[in-house]
């Protein structure tokens, strides 16, 4: 197999561990937990998990002696840098407790386990994916692990391995997937023990325990790179404004991030949006009045950044889509009538009648590709499809019309040209950066650690990630800590509870202080491509999010 410079350099990095996991370890049990809300709820669904204290490990004295053990290990949802990482170290971990342990790979994610897809991760496999990006070890999927039938189906492959302990990387959904099952098989004595380990780019799997999703410092840091690519062109060439789309459905973490690595002119937060109601004018007068400043300057240039799930963060939108998606459910008679319309004009006034006069007003308002695509693209469950809305697109129409009507009362003198991007593919599978080698090290490390301990219940965390990596604390935290109830499907179901952007977080009052002088200025600033080698304060930096959060 052929490898690049950079990748056969990178086999050769060693990432750095937490002081207390380069030797013997020391487990020490803290006050017992209770989950973020709905306590009585929650302990009453996981009676054999719920409660359990939080662990902290510290250097040890000795070496205990150990039997050989199998663990399992599945990568669950969306790639993100540094899950190689993790998977290292569980394995180095577990042969470390005793070197006839082996690791059992699930193939393409939690379907492997109900499937019996698998194999074994070798050291001489192994070796070829440390340092790297991407799921490609063993692969990747979206199966959801919430039936029973599953559990049982899993259980008996993990009996035939002699598999000790079953370890799922993934987010918030998939964590809960495992606390579900540590809990099932808790309370069928089966002696399989689960370990979770939070990943996400989207960096919306955070609390107190678990300062950051491993991969966000990665995707963030290719798309700042990006990003500060486009600002220097549009610096250069001074005639574009760059709407950039960014990965993140539900949080605004990465817009957040990628604005403070590179001071563009104007970032929308959705979970601003949200809480100060705006309607899709008042952004677009926001827009416009922004654009219109800078071209008194004689500046018709500049990059705003857009949050993937901005348009479900909009009220109005947000009433629209729910709207829609009983309107257009399958199998309504509305949904046969709308079908048999072959002419796109006459379609969307078919809609625009059987909408109410709030959400119709909307509709007629969009342009033409927008409302045809939210009256079109429905997913396997009747949906929008919002991830497929080029809401970067809607936006650069909706204040190229607002211009125009600027330009006539005299309020706009300058150009307007637009160029549209959408990063989100580029950085889920990028090289990991030093600070995401480590961290994702240290966490697969803690698992094995956790699982020698016998745990079960538990997520791996890693904190006080702004110190350097021998100062940091590895433990474990019961995932039943993190879970609130929440209706998914028309059920009240337990979740881990999703972290949005904080609006009174250090983080966003930062943008909030500078926004406005980025807005009109051209602070540019030009992170450049991910170092591997160097001095540490280029090298080994974490987020400007945790930076600031540390500093609180």
């Amino acid at each position: 197999m052929a490898i690049s410079a950079l990748q056969q350099a990178r086999a050769q990095y060693q990432p750095k561990l937490p002081k207390s996991l380069q030797g013997p370890v020391k487990l020490v049990d803290g006050e017992k937990t209770q989950s973020v809300a709905d306590q009585a709820e929650i302990a009453k669904l996981f009676p054999n998990t719920y409660g359990m204290p939080l662990i902290t490990f510290e250097p040890g004295t000795e070496k205990a002696s150990a039997p050989a053990f199998n663990v399992g290990v599945i990568l669950s949802g969306g790639q993100a840098p540094g899950g190689h990482n993790v998977i290292s170290g569980i394995f180095d971990g577990i042969k470390n407790i005793n070197p006839d342990s082996k690791l059992y790979g699930f193939l393409g994610g939690p379907g492997g386990l109900v499937d019996h897809k698998y194999m074994e991760i070798t050291a001489e496999y192994l070796d070829a994916f440390r340092n790297t990006g991407g799921f490609d070890i063993i692969g990747s999927g979206r199966t959801k692990l919430e039936e029973e039938t599953q559990f049982d189906k899993g259980l008996e492959i993990l009996k035939k391995l002699d598999i000790k302990a079953l370890v799922i990387i993934g987010g918030d959904d998939s964590n809960t997937n495992a606390c579900v099952l540590a809990e099932y098989y808790a309370a069928k004595k089966t002696g399989v023990q689960v370990i979770g380990c939070p990943k996400t780019i989207d960096g919306d799997l955070k609390n107190e325990m678990i300062e950051t999703s491993f991969g966000f410092d990665t995707a963030v840091k290719v798309y700042s790179e990006l990003i500060g690519n486009i600002e220097r062109d549009a610096n250069s060439a001074k005639k574009y404004w760059h709407f950039i789309k960014l990965m993140g459905r539900s949080a605004s973490h990465i817009g957040l991030e990628a604005a403070l690595q590179t001071q563009p002119n104007i970032t929308l937060i959705s979970e601003e949006v949200a809480e100060k109601k705006q309607t899709l004018n008042e952004i677009v007068d926001y827009m416009a009045g922004i654009i219109a400043k800078r071209a008194a300057n004689g500046e018709n240039f500049g990059v705003a950044l857009i949050p993937e799930g901005l348009i479900e963060f909009v009220p109005e939108m947000k009433a629209l889509i729910a709207e829609l998606n009983d309107l257009l459910a399958e199998g309504s008679a509305t949904e046969a009538e709308f079908k048999a319309i072959k002419d796109e004009v006459a379609g969307r006034a078919f809609i625009a009648s059987k909408l109410s006069a709030a959400s119709a007003k909307v509709y007629t308002s969009l342009p033409a590709g927008i409302a045809n695509q939210l009256s079109l693209d429905r997913d396997p469950h009747g949906n929008v499809q919002v991830s497929l809305i080029e809401t970067e697109k809607l936006l650069g129409e909706m204040v190229k019309s607002r211009l125009a009507e600027m330009k006539k009362a005299g309020e706009f003198k300058g150009k307007f040209g637009t160029q549209y991007h959408f990063f989100g593919y580029e950085g889920r599978c990028a090289a990991p950066s030093n600070f995401d080698a480590d961290y994702c090290y240290s966490l697969g490390y803690t698992a094995s650690v956790l699982i020698g301990a016998g745990k079960t219940g538990y997520m791996a965390s890693v904190r006080n990630l702004t110190a350097p990596a021998a100062d940091w604390i590895a433990g474990g935290v019961p995932v039943t800590m993190m879970m609130n109830m929440e209706r998914r499907h028309g059920h009240m179901k337990p979740v881990i509870q999703k972290a949005l952007v904080d609006l009174n977080g250090a983080p966003f009052k930062y943008l909030v202080a500078n926004r406005e002088k980025w807005a009109i200025e051209t602070c540019f600033v030009y992170p450049g491509p991910i170092q591997y080698w160097g001095p540490t304060e280029v090298c080994d930096q974490p987020t400007k999010t945790l930076q600031l959060e540390k500093a609180e």
